[in-house]
């Protein structure tokens, strides 16, 4: 049985405190170090097998023409705004400077030559889109080989001469491309101290004790210290995308915080009922910690069941978050039990600054220091509950009708990711993309790359250029470049409209089924359409298909779980359809905040960006887990009475409302560290914070304190319901229906017991 099983875990660590301490420290120190020696930094590749932006990056990469590899741009405009390139030869010379100092950087394999265009003259067809109609603008184009032969250090580099080059050089020197994206620093930070003094102020409210609020914190300092240090040692191996640390931070920190202070919570229930701290420390660990692992496998079975998208970096990024879910289900059943015994009886009772603040306000603190006080606070969320109960009606229908609306503008939802324009004017990819725009045109920041093979056909590379310069959405078309060994054609063209906008979208569509086809015909020819929008563009449409299956494939793992948990048909399938509520309510909101703009100022956000394409994949795969966490952590607790009582009513209102504090708290924490995150500057992490933050929040107030006490009321007896046969066929353990709650420790729990 699990929870005999986590019983022995919990009371071994919990006798033996200091050897567990010691275990995690050398741990913490060995993953610190095999970091710094063989570990390596995020980069990004936005590519999957079988898209036809891959089929179009490997004839470019058998053409040899360098266009395969990385990109970066250097935008550049006179410092005096009066003055243009044609007026002022200072501006030319040093435009001339620049790209020589970028042409001597590492592993730049070439630049464009603007500064020479110049000196050319002619109109802006033979300036080749390198300098503005109007002479104000240059962008210089920086070539590299592919992402295999870079690190973040050529990102340092290129940024590192724009510093110097600034002070030198009388132009405003701005920076962009592709190689930020894939070498940029993860946005965190100082974020995850914001979300870690959030929830201490949380925890202290609830425990009035410094060293109850610090013991979550600090195992879950210590799991993230473990988990990030190891997804870095992944990085020396393969690439982990650079939104893996700040999304396993999110989700490490909330997990982590929260599955503590379940264990906390039945540890100090134990210690007021006068056990031994060991022993209550193995019994809190034999109890809570069930739904911990239970709700921590759920997370990382749902993360990686990813790989179903067939897409690389979103199966890798998968993975390293896992880990650091894993860990700290680890921590929550060793270390954590090692902290408590530790502690001894001092979590019993509020510490100094607990106890100063109950005796200034003695209304709300005191209460928690006072068992009847205590049992009077939580008779608040029993009266809460049994009024739900007495109208579950009302209640399940109001509370589903909400939800649903707060859907609705999922069917709006459009997959993308935000080009440099929405990023914050303090960053210099924007400001180099507004200037680009500005003399450009806003199609020229997401060029696409049309690679051909013409295959004897000698006239099909002219009919494909002219056929694709006539196209509405294509603002201008670069001159081929020919490889002469082997025939293969690369064709740069500049649509109309942004990387992001769908526009750009039905343009990449129309040139595969319509305009491509139409210009080499039947025969042997072949032309495919590539360039970081369209491998975008493609991966985007990929996980949109694949999401049906994959959340087809998580919902049928949660019913099974579940059923195998609680011995019930009803209430597992109760709780997926709740959960998908829940979760498409928080995409609805995600909709409105980041597509049309509803409040968006409020989080920093500066323009409308479609939804990331791979975020609602990672979101539900997440969320499904977390809500399990407290879907398991109710639910047991209203089974354990429900089978002492054999009342159904009775055993809601106990059951909910024994919980509820407990999940408030929790949820309180989970919401406070996501939305530490939703402020960030990559509007990518704002999505992943946002989303994360609304749904726990939806979760934990509509479903679980309205949604769940009405439906189980109105399903009354028949929530238990279970066909003898099926009852049969299931197997008993580690989840079996004798492995539920206080029961199997052997406790006996007392009508009234309520989480503190």
């Amino acid at each position: 049985m699990l929870s005999k099983a986590l019983l022995r875990l919990g009371a071994g660590a919990a006798r033996h405190p200091w050897r567990v301490i010691a275990a995690w420290l050398t741990a913490a120190a060995l993953a610190v170090l095999a970091a710094i020696a063989v570990g390596g930094r995020t980069a990004d590749s936005m590519t999957a097998p079988g898209l036809d932006s891959e089929r179009a990056a490997h004839l470019i990469e058998r053409a040899g023409t360098g266009q395969e590899g990385m990109t970066a741009q250097v935008v550049v405009t006179p410092l005096d705004g009066g003055a243009t390139f044609f007026d002022h030869g200072s501006a030319r010379a040093a435009l001339a400077r620049l790209q020589t100092e970028v042409r001597r950087l590492p592993h730049v394999l070439g630049t464009s030559d603007p500064a020479g265009a110049l000196d050319a003259g002619g109109d802006t067809t033979v300036r080749g889109g390198l300098v503005s109609a109007d002479g104000r603008i240059a962008v210089v184009r920086v070539q590299y080989p592919d992402q295999s032969r870079l690190s973040a250090d050529d990102l340092d580099a290129l940024v590192g001469l724009g510093d110097r080059l600034r002070a030198e050089l009388p132009l405003r020197i701005e920076m962009g491309g592709n190689l930020f994206y894939a070498f940029s620093d993860p946005d965190g930070g100082a974020r995850e101290l914001i979300g870690i003094l959030a929830a201490a102020v949380i925890l202290f409210l609830a425990f009035g004790s410094l060293v109850a609020a610090a013991l979550p914190i600090g195992m879950a300092v210590f799991g993230l210290t473990v988990g990030v240090a190891t997804m870095t040692v992944l990085a020396g191996v393969t690439d982990v995308p650079t939104f893996a640390p700040v999304l396993g931070s999110m989700v490490g920190l909330g997990v982590g915080i929260d599955y503590a202070l379940f264990v906390l919570a039945r540890h100090r229930e134990h210690l007021a009922r006068g056990l031994d701290p060991r022993e209550a420390a193995g019994r809190a660990v034999a109890t809570a910690g069930r739904p911990v692992v239970f709700a921590g496998g759920t997370v990382v079975v749902s993360i990686l069941g990813m790989a179903v998208a067939n897409v690389p970096f979103m199966t890798v990024g998968g993975f390293a978050v896992s880990i650091v879910v894993l860990i700290m289900v680890l921590a929550s059943v060793t270390l954590l039990p090692a902290f408590l015994g530790a502690s001894g009886t001092r979590l019993a009772r509020p510490g100094r600054i607990g106890r100063a603040l109950q005796n200034r306000k003695p209304g709300r603190l005191a209460r928690r220091r006072d068992p009847a006080a205590g049992a009077a606070h939580a008779a608040g969320w029993r009266r809460w509950i049994g009024h739900v109960s007495r109208h579950p009606v009302p209640y399940a229908v109001g509370a589903a009708a909400l939800l649903l609306t707060a859907t609705l503008p999922v069917l709006g939802l459009r997959v993308g990711l935000p080009d440099d324009g929405s990023l914050p004017h303090s960053r210099t990819e924007r400001r180099a993309y507004d200037l680009v725009a500005d003399g450009f045109g806003p199609g020229t920041n997401g060029p696409l790359v049309i690679a051909a093979d013409p295959a004897g056909d000698s006239g099909a590379l002219d009919r494909l250029v002219a056929t694709v310069a006539a196209d509405p959405g294509i603002a201008s078309v670069a001159p081929a470049h020919v490889d002469r060994a082997t025939g293969i054609a690369t064709v740069v063209v500049f649509p109309t409209t942004s990387p992001q906008d769908k526009a750009t979208a039905d343009t990449i569509a129309r040139l595969r089924s319509d305009v491509l086809p139409t210009a080499i015909g039947h025969g042997p020819a072949r032309a495919y359409v590539g360039g970081a929008a369209a491998s975008l563009s493609d991966v985007g449409q990929r996980t949109s298909e694949r999401l049906p299956v994959f959340v087809a494939a998580v919902l049928a793992m949660s019913f099974l779980l579940l059923m195998l948990v609680f011995r019930s048909i009803l209430v597992p399938l109760k709780a997926v359809l709740m959960n998908l509520l829940s979760i498409g309510a928080a995409y609805g909101i995600m909709v409105a905040v980041f597509q049309w703009g509803w409040g968006g100022a409020l989080i920093g956000l500066e323009a409308t960006v479609p939804i990331v394409s791979f975020i609602p994949m990672f979101l539900f795969a997440i969320l499904f887990g977390l809500s399990m966490d407290y879907e398991v952590f109710l639910l047991s607790r209203v089974r354990e009475k429900y089978l002492r009582t054999g009342d159904n009513r009775t055993a809601i209102v106990e059951g909910v409302s024994g919980t509820a504090r407990i999940i408030t708290s929790a949820a309180l924490i989970m919401v406070a560290v996501f939305l530490s995150f939703a402020v960030a500057e990559d509007p990518s992490i704002k999505m992943f914070g946002l989303g994360l933050a609304t749904a726990i929040f939806i979760d934990a107030t509509v479903v679980r304190m309205v949604l769940v006490p009405a439906t189980m009321t109105l399903l009354g007896r028949t929530n238990w319901w279970l066909p003898k046969w099926l009852d049969r066929m299931l197997p008993r353990g580690p989840f079996g229906a004798d492995d539920t709650g206080a029961a199997s420790t052997g406790e006996a729990p007392r009508p009234g017991l309520v989480d503190r």
